[in-house]
């Protein structure tokens, strides 16, 4: 059948893409690599995740005030890197008893705390001060999070008293920060989207992103709007490409190579200790060829023009150090195959260049620091 529209058409390039992607022998792949990607419809942004925002329960000691660290910028800066990914939590940004019971109150969700957007505007600023494009990010939602979802008291993607405070907070901030350019700054609606199933439908979904997307627009029209892909960031959305969205995709695959002894993820401790290929339960291995099969989704979105980006990857501080840089080299060489940009989780902790706390790397002191000079030479090269 020929396709009708531009989401069939997609469709049926995806499944063309991948199945091209599963016949090619490993050296075939190796020599089209060198063919040139089509061009992102965004910029191919390269850099970091800052914590600053990250989470209203997290003990950080790094941001306990909240701030940016110039030095930070500085280092990203001249490291030749050109992006900041913002991760925030409503709740710092909400006046009200949360903090002492741990409860967001529904009648509390729009008292703003102004001193606390003051430090946020204060981030923004200093990314644009140091030529760092900054993507702001909700990451914890009115009704959404992907760490700890029970603590919201309603669902974003069913609840319209949660899509109303969602849009109420984009709206904030697009009119907030509408005099920095499209090149100075972007937004990203909500962090790892969930499975579709029973607390979200992929209708629900568009509505709710569209909903985002419109406030926006209509404050910025020229704004870089970037939607996470469900399934935690793994899936495109399919029904969102016609829309004036970008879409990111989180690259973290195999789990349990990037998460081994992660304390988040629940029980691991009878995971093996990774290698590179990824050793799987039936024997078989994910390598390079593996990796090509999951991007190929999104380098076909890429060759439609639509814009894209990766918004997260890494390996967490306990995968070994000689299986976390081959993995990444391939995670890096594909995203340059096709011109898709990356932020790395994060700068500055357990996935991070500084201060991973890593018992495997021969560390650089970097002004009082530990620097992985091995992995930062390895990110400067893609």
């Amino acid at each position: 059948m020929i396709p009708t529209n531009r989401r069939d058409f997609l469709k049926a390039g995806l499944a063309a893409t991948a199945a091209s992607t599963i016949s090619l022998p490993l050296a075939t792949q190796a020599a089209t690599a060198a063919t040139p990607a089509a061009k992102n419809a965004i910029p191919r942004w390269r850099g970091f995740n800052l914590m600053a925002f990250f989470s209203a329960f997290s003990s950080n000691s790094q941001y306990g005030d909240q701030m940016l660290k110039e030095s930070d910028l500085q280092w990203i800066r001249d490291w030749g890197f050109d992006y900041v990914r913002l991760p925030f939590d409503y709740w710092f940004f909400v006046e009200g008893t949360w903090r002492e019971t741990r409860h967001m109150a529904l009648d509390e969700i729009r008292n703003i705390d102004e001193r606390a957007l003051e430090r946020m505007d204060r981030a923004v600023e200093l990314c644009a001060q140091y030529g760092l494009h900054v993507t702001v990010n909700m990451h914890r939602a009115p009704g959404y999070c992907i760490n700890g979802w029970e603590r919201e008291p309603f669902n974003l993607f069913k609840d319209a008293q949660a899509e109303d405070a969602f849009a109420f907070f984009w709206d904030l901030l697009a009119r907030r920060y509408r005099g920095y350019s499209r090149e100075q700054l972007s937004f990203n609606l909500v962090n790892e989207a969930p499975n579709v199933g029973e607390k979200m439908s992929r209708q629900d979904y568009r509505r709710v992103m569209l909903r985002g997307q419109r406030i926006i627009h209509d404050i910025s029209p020229d704004r870089i709007v970037i939607i996470d892909g469900t399934g935690v960031g793994r899936e495109v959305v399919l029904n969102l490409l016609d829309e004036p969205v970008a879409q990111a995709f989180h690259a973290y695959d195999p789990f349990r190579l990037t998460h081994y002894k992660a304390t988040w993820v629940g029980e691991n401790a009878d995971w093996p200790v990774p290698q590179w290929p990824y050793a799987n339960e039936d024997g078989s291995y994910s390598g390079a060829k593996e990796l090509a099969i999951q991007f190929a989704p999104w380098a076909e979105l890429v060759r439609q023009g639509i814009g894209v980006h990766c918004g997260e990857f890494g390996c967490y501080r306990y995968t070994p150090h000689k299986v976390f840089l081959p993995w990444m080299e391939e995670v890096l060489s594909l995203l340059k195959q096709h011109d898709i940009g990356f932020a790395l989780w994060n700068f500055r902790g357990d996935f991070g260049v500084l201060d991973s706390k890593r018992s495997d790397v021969n560390y650089e002191d970097w002004h009082g620091h530990q620097l992985d000079r091995e992995l930062l030479t390895l990110m400067q090269r893609y």
